[in-house]
């Protein structure tokens, strides 16, 4: 009998879903729904880093994908055995006691206070610094010795605190709170008791500074003296976690109906997107995968014993689970990648948006036709003309802080900064400067873990980015000194999750030999160009003494 799979995963603007065969990971059917409320900028002001999500954008995009990728496969429902959701992190989530989202009970429809708080939500930057003061105060364990040491303004407990200051009528309605992935699977499985559900080892470990060794999250005399709503909410979350090879519930009789399926069907524990797509890489040990999106998340997994008691300063966490069960997975990453070139993208569109397209001179034809034209040509000139400026042309420098820095040693505060600037300069010497920074964000992620005694011996990239720009593929190689692959899916984070739906179902014994079996094969290699890596030498030592003005100017309260 045939067995099918789905993984669902939630990025930033979108989720996709993709039906899988788990005989060999063949892709039957995808579908993409955009997020309406978002595309519209709704419950978000950039200036001041605040990013929400309202959850009916994830609803009405679970059903709607769901239901395509059935129509489309004409397979039958009874044979989807699992299902499996991955999510951006850290993106908490107010719920009521029954775990409905907050933002879906009168009163609060159109409260951004009650919305999703979305990873890139750096409106919390003052009360990380205050975890990490209070966790190195010398009062009991430091507890984010297993998140780098450096709490984020992207993590769970700091957005929390911050919407517990913000809003009053929040924090008082808000009974829990949930990580997106757990709270996708929580309403499939139509679970009404928080307190029993299945939490995700890898949302926890990695953003709500979860360890065993203190017993699991840090205990509420720690939180109270942050505030005590944090306190109270400490005994409303949860002790224990599990991962994601392991079933949350079955799919609940009303999601089945809404989506066409059955009872029968698993759904696993949730993750997050850049784990999953690690699995969906087919990720082993000392091996870097790079999720190149909007932002990267790097992830390597290692034998627990290599580890030890070993921590890794100033990265996202190392979590025994979060990965594949049985291994510590790490996390580090970078909170703009693909980000930085779009900013710069935007910054050219400007005069085009407000004078061009705007002109008298166009009728509406023309216009979608020239704004087509040029929104398919843009980054592709772009890129074909930085790729042709020698290295003897002065350069700018730049860095990739756009949206402050993650890793290594994560600093949300800090800021891009452009220098070496002349009249000389021209567009596609400033793409090549930010192209450049990127890079340079990301030697500098590589260089930590081997300076921390972790070896790297492969990386694989996966998402848009790895898949569609060669000129950063080929930037990528050369500034890291090592071949980089990149694996052959369009949607390896939803493939990890049907990896992980796979195993949950019983199909497979553990996550290894389902993405050996499913996983994604590598497509293309790339490989540092002889005397390449010499001769950016000088403009990363240029990005080293940017960076380390530019945090010179970064106010700090």
């Amino acid at each position: 009998m045939e067995q099918y799979v789905i993984g669902l995963d939630y990025g930033t603007d979108s989720v996709r879903a993709v039906l899988i065969d788990t005989a060999d990971g063949s892709e039957k059917a995808s579908a993409v729904f955009a997020y309406p409320r978002w595309a519209a900028g709704k419950y978000c002001d950039p200036a001041a880093n605040r990013f929400r999500q309202h959850p009916l954008d994830h609803i009405e995009g679970l059903e709607s994908t769901i239901r395509e990728v059935l129509e489309k496969s004409n397979v039958d429902p009874a044979a989807i055995r699992g299902i499996c959701i991955d999510t951006t992190g850290s993106s908490p989530v107010p719920v009521t006691r029954e775990g409905n989202p907050l933002a879906l009970e009168p009163g609060f429809e159109e409260n951004p206070n009650a919305m999703m708080v979305l990873w890139k939500d750096h409106t919390a930057i003052s009360e990380a610094e205050e975890i990490n003061v209070l966790a190195r105060s010398g009062n009991g364990p430091d507890y984010t010795r297993y998140v780098g040491g450096i709490y984020s303004s992207e993590w769970f407990w700091a957005k929390i605190l911050h919407v517990a200051r913000e809003d009053t009528g929040v924090r008082k309605a808000a009974w829990s709170w949930m990580e997106h992935c757990d709270l996708m699977t929580h309403l499939l499985t139509g679970g009404t008791d928080l307190m029993a559900f299945k939490r995700s080892r890898c949302a926890a470990g990695h953003k709500a500074m979860w360890h065993p060794s203190w017993g699991g999250l840090p205990p509420a005399g720690f939180l109270s003296r942050l505030h005590p709503y944090l306190g109270e909410l400490r005994g409303r979350l949860y002790s224990g976690t599990f991962t994601s090879d392991q079933p949350a519930g079955r799919l609940s009789a009303t999601w089945a109906r809404r989506l066409g399926l059955t009872t029968d069907t698993v759904v696993a524990v949730g993750t997050f997107d850049a784990h999953a797509g690690a699995v969906g890489a087919r990720i082993d040990d000392h091996t870097l995968v790079r999720v190149m999106g909007t932002s990267t998340c790097d992830i390597l997994v290692s034998q627990n014993k290599e580890l030890g008691e070993q921590t890794v300063r100033g990265i996202c966490g190392q979590v025994d689970g979060s990965v594949i069960p049985g291994r510590t997975g790490l996390e580090a990453g970078q909170s703009a990648f693909g980000d930085l070139l779009a900013w710069f993208r935007d910054v050219l569109n400007w005069p085009l948006e407000n004078l061009v397209y705007n002109s008298p001179e166009l009728d509406a034809s023309k216009r979608d036709a020239l704004r087509a034209d040029i929104e398919s040509r843009l980054i592709p000139e772009l890129t074909a003309a930085a790729a042709s400026i020698p290295w003897s042309e002065s350069l700018p420098v730049a860095l990739d802080w756009i949206n402050g820095r993650r890793t290594p040693d994560a600093n949300q505060e800090l800021k891009s900064a452009l220098a070496n600037l002349s009249l000389g300069t021209k567009a596609p010497h400033i793409f090549k400067a930010l192209v450049l920074a990127i890079c340079f964000g990301s030697k500098k992620i590589v260089d930590r873990f081997e300076e921390e005694g972790v070896a790297i011996r492969s990386v694989i990239g996966i998402g848009g980015v790895a898949r569609k720009s060669h000129f950063v593929m080929q930037t990528l190689a050369d500034v890291l000194g090592r071949p980089v692959a990149v694996a052959a899916s369009d949607q390896a984070p939803a493939l990890g999750a049907a990896i992980y739906a796979a195993v949950a179902a019983g199909i497979y014994p553990d996550v290894p030999a389902a993405a050996a079996k499913m996983g994604s094969p590598i497509e293309k290699e790339y490989h540092p160009r002889p005397g390449e890596s010499e001769a950016l030498q000088p403009y990363m030592e240029q990005y080293d003494r940017l960076g380390a003005f530019a945090a010179t100017l970064t106010k700090s309260d």
